[in-house]
C-alpha cells in the first residue's frame, strides 16, 4: 500500500523524501518560492552591508566601527567627525536644528512683539519653537497646555491676569520671576469675622452667600481692621502692581472653589485661604537660564495663550 501510495505521487510530478506514515501520509519535498527565497537572500545582503557600514561585532574590548561617520561641532567649536552613534547622530540632529531655527531666531529677536503676530511665518514659528521651550522650562508647573493647576500656578489660558497681560508684562514675568503674598488673617480677626469675609468674596463673583454675614464681611473688607481693600482694591478688582487677584471676577486661583459640590464647601476654601493667608505664589526668574531669543519667544507663545492684553 505505501509503495503504492509513493509511486502515485511521483507519476503526478511531486518529489517526495521516500518517508511514509500509516500507509497514505506521505513528507513531500516541494521547492521554496522563488520570492521567498530572493527576499532570504536579500536579508543576508542587507546583513553584510548593514555589518560594513554600521558599528557591529565586537571585537575584544571593542567592535567593528563601521565605515559610516557623522560630522559635528565639538565642545571647541571645531567641526569632528566620529563613527556613527546615537550619541554623535543626536548632536548632529540637535545642531542642524540650531541652524535652520537660527533665522528664525534672529527675526523674532529683531521685530517688535506687534509684527510677530502679524507674520503667518513667524507666527507658525512660535506656536512650534515656543511650545518646545515652555514644555522643557514651564510645563511642569503650568501642565503642558499652559491650564494651570488651582491651588498652586495660574492658569495661561483664560486672559486673567495677575500682573498685567501686555507683551511687556509677560516678559518682566519670566524674565525677573514674581513672588505673591498674602499675609494670615486666622489670628487677627475671629472666626466670625472671617466666615463673614468668606461670604462677601464669594458673594463678588454672584455665589449665592448668607446676605447678614455678606453685608458685615464688605463693611470689614473696607475697614482698617480688614484691610482687604489695601491690596484688592475699592472695588475688589485687584492690583496688577502688585499681583493681587480679582475678587469679581469667577476665576479662582487660591481657593478651590470650582472644585466644590456645593456652596457651603465653596465658602469653607476661601475662609482657608483668608485664614492661612498665601506665601507660595512663588515664579523663579528665568533670567540667565533662558537667553533674551527664547524669552521672548515664550512671551509671545504664552500671550497667544491667553489672548493677551
Amino acid at each position: 500500500m505505501a509503495d503504492n501510495t509513493h509511486s502515485q505521487a511521483q507519476s503526478k510530478g511531486v518529489q517526495t523524501t521516500g518517508h511514509v506514515w500509516d500507509g497514505d501520509l506521505q513528507e513531500l519535498n516541494n521547492p521554496l518560492p522563488v520570492w521567498w527565497t530572493y527576499t532570504f537572500y536579500a536579508t543576508m545582503v542587507f546583513a553584510l552591508v548593514y555589518w560594513i557600514v554600521y558599528p557591529s561585532w565586537p571585537i575584544g574590548k571593542g567592535f567593528l566601527p563601521g565605515m559610516n561617520t557623522v560630522t559635528y561641532v565639538n565642545a571647541e567649536g571645531q567641526e569632528e567627525s566620529w563613527h556613527w552613534n546615537t550619541r554623535a547622530k543626536l548632536l548632529f540632529e540637535t545642531q542642524d536644528a540650531v541652524k535652520r531655527q537660527k533665522p528664525y531666531y534672529d527675526k523674532v529677536a529683531g521685530l517688535p512683539y506687534d509684527q510677530i503676530a502679524k507674520d503667518p511665518e513667524l507666527s507658525s514659528f512660535v506656536v512650534s519653537a515656543g511650545k518646545s521651550v515652555f514644555s522643557e522650562n514651564c510645563a511642569a508647573c503650568h501642565q503642558a497646555g499652559g491650564q494651570g493647576k488651582v491651588g498652586f500656578f495660574p492658569n495661561l489660558t483664560d486672559d486673567d491676569w495677575l500682573y498685567g497681560g501686555s507683551y511687556e508684562k509677560i516678559n518682566q514675568t519670566i524674565s525677573k520671576g514674581r513672588r505673591g503674598y498674602m499675609p494670615p488673617f486666622g489670628e487677627s480677626l475671629d472666626a466670625a469675622q472671617v466666615d463673614e469675609l468668606a461670604n462677601y468674596v464669594f458673594s463678588l463673583s454672584g455665589g449665592k452667600a448668607d446676605l447678614a454675614k455678606a453685608a458685615k464681611g464688605k463693611e470689614l473688607f473696607h475697614s482698617h481692621s480688614g484691610a482687604c481693600f489695601y491690596c484688592h482694591s475699592d472695588d475688589a478688582k485687584g492690583r496688577q502692581d502688585i499681583g493681587s487677584a480679582n475678587l469679581t471676577d469667577k476665576v479662582w486661583l487660591w481657593a478651590d472653589v470650582p472644585g466644590q459640590a456645593d456652596d457651603a464647601a465653596r465658602i469653607a476654601e476661601i475662609r482657608k485661604v483668608i485664614v492661612s493667608g498665601l506665601n507660595k505664589g512663588v515664579m523663579p526668574a528665568w533670567e540667565g537660564r533662558l537667553n533674551a531669543q527664547q524669552i521672548k519667544l515664550l512671551t509671545v507663545y504664552v500671550h497667544e495663550l491667553g489672548g493677551g492684553k
